[in-house]
């Protein structure tokens, strides 16, 4: 189980070193695309091999690889429009703690599961941090400045909002992909995921005309991020064939923290004690529900 817990460990802190790499980076949309596309190209010829390879795949398992796509294409979308909304340690810790508040909570109300005591003191700690970070309060109410630098009709609950659907996103697919390795190997299904990413992006880089630019400004970062993005998952994945989902997607979640130093640290956000306290709350709810709840 040693195996399984470390890569998990590893793709969580290269998680949280892209995600900080793509808040830095000058459109979102654009420096997530880039960062993807290359392994794209790179990973093609493995898909087409295997699928080459493989006897034909029932129906199912390619409703299933289509809807792997599809999630991934949303999934992509929206992480670009909240990564220009929100601070990466606002965001970051609910995208990633969404997916352990909601699966639970769906089994007690409609499944008619039950939580032990810790579970719900687990949950509770994933709700207050939520609501810390939100900005729960008059303050939440003041209009955000567009980027632009126009007024924009939006307040600082929208960034949180959308990083709930990004989370909501990333449960769906997780659950999705652990069916699809039954049809592919990691690698494979990892450039099924690639491909469904970068559809979800190219509209908004062709409308941006700014590909060049983005690639001027920030060659290093998205060649690095190139590498860490797809090798985050893939890493996941790996994990994912030697213990049960269960057991250890609560720890990948430790990039919660790791994220929040970053944006603390390098990105120099605000209200760097208050959400380094949350996201450790956060993290320690997700723990709780996870592995004891």
């Amino acid at each position: 189980m040693l195996l399984p817990i470390l890569l998990v460990l590893a793709s969580g802190m290269c998680h949280a070193v892209w995600s900080m790499f793509t808040k830095r980076s000058l459109n979102k949309s654009i420096f997530l695309w880039s960062i993807m596309m290359v392994s794209t190209v790179l990973l093609l010829p493995t898909l087409v091999t295997e699928l080459w390879s493989l006897p034909p795949l029932p129906a199912g398992a390619y409703a299933l690889l289509l809807l792997s796509i599809a999630l991934q294409a949303l999934y992509s979308w929206l992480l670009s429009i909240t990564y220009e909304m929100g601070d990466l340690s606002q965001v970051y810790p609910v995208m990633r703690g969404t997916s352990t508040l909601l699966i639970p909570l769906i089994g007690v109300l409609f499944l008619k599961e039950s939580l032990s005591v810790y579970g719900w003191i687990g949950i509770a700690c994933m709700l207050g941090g939520f609501a810390v970070l939100s900005g729960i309060g008059p303050a939440a109410r003041r209009p955000m400045p567009a980027a632009n630098g126009t007024a924009a009709g939006l307040t600082s609950y929208r960034p949180m909002l959308m990083a709930l659907c990004v989370g909501l996103c990333t449960t769906c697919y997780v659950f999705v992909d652990k069916l699809n390795l039954q049809y592919l190997s990691p690698l494979a299904l990892l450039e099924v995921t690639n491909i469904g990413f970068v559809a979800g992006l190219t509209p908004a880089v062709l409308r941006s005309r700014k590909l060049l630019e983005e690639w001027r400004r920030n060659r290093s970062t998205i060649l690095l991020g190139s590498v860490l993005n797809p090798g985050s998952y893939l890493l996941f994945l790996f994990a994912l064939q030697q213990a049960p989902l269960a057991h250890i997607s609560p720890l990948r979640e430790i990039g919660t923290i790791f994220a929040t130093f970053l944006g603390i640290l390098l990105l120099k956000e605000r209200q760097g004690m208050r959400r380094m306290v949350c996201s450790v709350v956060i993290f320690g709810g997700i723990l709780l529900v996870g592995v004891w709840g």
